[in-house]
């Protein structure tokens, strides 16, 4: 399984937010200040760092994700960019994507983020409802992260935006309308979550004390499959089992990881696969800071994965994906075939000659034909 050929995707870690969304599990910091200029020295510092364990690659996607990355300074973006383009060079057409909340006060920067040379925004929206905001700890209302959008449209070549569905008491006709409008806005690209309550967020200690109930797994199935047939009849199928697209306007950063290339992790708390060694780095923004001074790279762990491990991740990820995997590139694939063959007769995977897909009906259930599936 070699991908030492292929583009580097580039992950940068942006820790900051300005609060603390219930049903965020991601590595996301409040903090009262930010000293913006160690925070930039450090960046470039754990970037080269990294460009340093991965010479002669160009990079083909560079991601900033957070936390909030349109918490910024457009200065550290583009200091940022400007030293992997110096480190490794650039594919033709690279793709750079910075995620944003969709605030006025953030969408002010979109021109300097584009500046930059951020060619790609994925923006927070999560809903179209002002209720289901304020549910969801939004910091915006749904006018101020429909101006947002404008905004970024006009500063974006390729927008983005995110919808978080199977809220409680959302009903299906209630998420089909919101879902018909989000696609009336024309951007070419959407990602599309099934509300989850995670471990240590806030909703899961509501849901712990009874205040909040867990949406009805039949009826968060029914969603599922209106939304891939909606968003499949106005073009933009599922090309991955929550992100939906036109044909082209895929996000190719995260294709690198569900295709199991090679991408490197800057920035706290941030993971990276190369050359089958899984690397993370300092998750609390202070320890990483400290990393950096101590050793000059914000480092905290370098584990080479086995074969087996490196076949188990390969497959995790590409299963998700409507194209699935490749099984060539798998030597050795770590799979249970007496259970493939039992789910292909159900009509949840299906075989092509080397190449095994989760089919439609099995989308839904992907995580339990994993479990089946996949020897761990």
């Amino acid at each position: 399984m070699t991908t030492k050929t292929l583009p580097l995707a580039l992950y940068v870690h942006w820790p900051f937010c300005v609060s603390k969304c219930p049903y965020c599990d991601f590595n996301s910091h409040v903090r009262e200040s930010v000293d913006q200029a160690a925070w930039r020295v450090a960046m470039l510092a754990d970037l080269a760092h990294e460009a340093g364990e991965l010479p002669g690659r160009r990079l083909g996607s560079i991601f900033f994700g957070g936390g909030t990355p349109s918490l910024m300074p457009p200065e550290t973006v583009a200091a940022v960019i400007e030293a992997a383009e110096r480190h490794w060079g650039f594919e033709p057409g690279i793709e750079i994507t910075l995620e944003a909340n969709p605030s006025s006060v953030e969408a002010a920067r979109f021109a300097d983020i584009a500046a930059a040379g951020v060619n790609r925004v994925s923006l927070g929206l999560q809903a179209l409802d002002d209720e289901a905001l304020r549910f969801l700890g939004r910091a915006h209302g749904v006018d101020e992260g429909l101006a947002a959008l404008d905004t970024a449209q006009r500063a974006f070549s390729r927008v983005s935006f995110d919808l978080i569905y199977a809220r409680p008491e959302q009903g299906l006709s209630d998420w089909e309308a919101e879902l018909r409008r989000a696609l009336s806005f024309g951007t070419e690209h959407l990602s599309l979550y099934q509300l989850t309550i995670e471990p240590g967020t806030r909703f899961a200690t509501l849901f712990e004390k009874g205040e909040l109930a867990a949406f009805d797994p039949d009826a968060a199935a029914d969603l599922f499959e209106a939304t891939r047939a909606i968003t499949a009849a106005a073009g933009l199928p599922a090309y991955e089992i929550s992100n939906h697209a036109r044909p082209g306007a895929e996000s190719r950063h995260n294709l690198t990881y569900w295709r199991y290339s090679d991408y490197a992790g800057i920035g706290p708390g941030a993971h990276g696969r190369r050359g089958g060694m899984a690397t993370v780095r300092h998750k609390k923004p202070e320890n990483w800071l400290a990393a950096i001074e101590r050793n000059g790279h914000g480092m905290q762990i370098e584990d080479p994965l086995a074969p087996h491990d490196r076949g188990v991740e390969a497959l995790v990820m590409g299963l998700r994906l409507a194209e699935g995997v490749d099984l060539v590139r798998i030597p050795d694939a770590p799979l249970d075939l007496k259970a493939v063959a039992v789910m292909e007769t159900q009509g949840l995977v299906k075989r092509e000659g080397t190449r095994l897909t989760v089919t439609d009906a099995g989308m839904p259930v992907l995580e339990a034909i994993l479990r089946e599936l996949v020897v761990t």
